[in-house]
């Protein structure tokens, strides 16, 4: 079993991260970590659990330690990363130089030029990026993140259609309010409402997605060459973010062929990676969120709606934000550095 600890562990993904690691076969859950305040409580004390099943009891009764690679002790060997963007700024690169391999849900440091980000089933061969990172820094240990909950639901779908050669996304978000955290959206907000903007998320999803789909030549990332182009919506859905999608294709494509294209592309040997990845609806009327977020045990994508258009294709997609966009990302990721010798 490889020992892990959990940043930022009292936190909405923090809470998802403890649901999904620990009945892992893989992974054991050995430290726990959150701010000053909540350091020397037991967990149970220190968060308030609102993951829709109970407290784990093995988790329940452990001490939070300081959010300091001191704190957490040298038997770790795999930390899993849900702070806040300002935080894991200054404390990641702690623990990474102090010899812990990170895997990261936190926004900072996605788009470094040595830092892979990485969907598994999308480009795991950028996760050989850390050699160059450990060659720049003479970092002992590995930072390694995942993208945007939202960059995670739309880029699967657009992998599986590079083949005809994509020039140009836009993409329009309708984001669950767990999205921001259990404290970022009040319901006079959100209640008979729609917000039409989220900070700095669209530009995520802009840049992210051709990272993602960029080409990796052992030393670089070769950012792909789309225009995208993003719109980002909050609305009052718990969770499970949809997304509506338009393509233009330098080669034909047809909504047959992106259906088929979709449905058949290929998971991974991962725990946590579902078969299908991809699943697509003939129905026009899904994904929903309510209906569709839990597919995969909520680390799958979904897809629907596929039509032509004047300039090419749309079609809509959604996955569940926490999990698959978030908790789940990171796990996966923990899988894959694990499978691929770096744990």
């Amino acid at each position: 079993m490889v020992r892990v600890g959990i940043l930022g562990a009292t936190g909405a993904v923090g809470q998802r991260l403890i649901q999904l690691l620990e009945p892992h076969d893989d992974f054991e859950i050995a430290a726990l970590t959150a701010s000053e305040s909540s350091a020397g409580k037991s967990y149970r004390e220190a968060a308030k659990w609102r993951v829709d099943s109970p407290i784990p009891e093995s988790v329940a009764g452990m001490d939070v330690v300081a959010t300091d690679p001191d704190a957490v002790g040298s038997d770790v060997d795999l930390i899993f990363s849900s702070l806040p963007s300002s935080v894991g700024e200054a404390v990641e690169p702690a623990f990474v130089e102090a010899g812990y391999v990170v895997s990261s849900n936190s926004s900072n440091s996605r788009m470094a030029a040595d830092v892979p980000l990485v969907i598994p089933e999308v480009n795991a061969d950028h996760l050989d990026l850390i050699e160059v990172q450990r060659d720049e820094r003479g970092w002992d240990g590995a930072l390694v993140k995942n993208p945007n909950c939202s960059t995670i639901t739309f880029v699967p779908t657009l992998a599986a259609l590079v083949d005809w050669d994509i020039e140009t996304v836009h993409v329009a978000t309708l984001q669950a309010v767990s999205g921001a955290g259990y404290d970022g959206v009040t319901s006079m907000e959100i209640i008979d409402n729609a917000i039409p903007h989220i900070g700095g998320e669209a530009e995520k999803l802009e840049t992210e997605s051709r990272k993602l789909l960029g080409g990796f030549d052992g030393a670089e990332v070769d950012l792909n060459s789309m225009a995208v182009s993003a719109s980002c919506n909050r609305i009052p859905t718990l969770d499970g973010h949809l997304e509506n999608v338009w393509v233009e294709t330098a080669e034909e494509l047809t909504p047959e062929e992106a259906a088929d294209a979709m449905a058949g592309y290929p998971s991974l040997d991962l725990p946590s990676s579902p078969d299908p990845l991809i699943h697509v609806f003939d129905e026009p009327d899904r994904p929903q969120p309510r209906l569709d977020r839990t597919l995969g045990n909520g680390m799958a994508v979904a897809a629907g709606g596929i039509e032509t258009t004047p300039s090419g294709l749309q079609y809509n997609c959604l996955s569940h934000n926490t999990i698959r966009g978030a908790a789940g990302a990171s796990v996966l990721n923990g899988e894959l550095l694990l499978e691929r010798g770096y744990v």
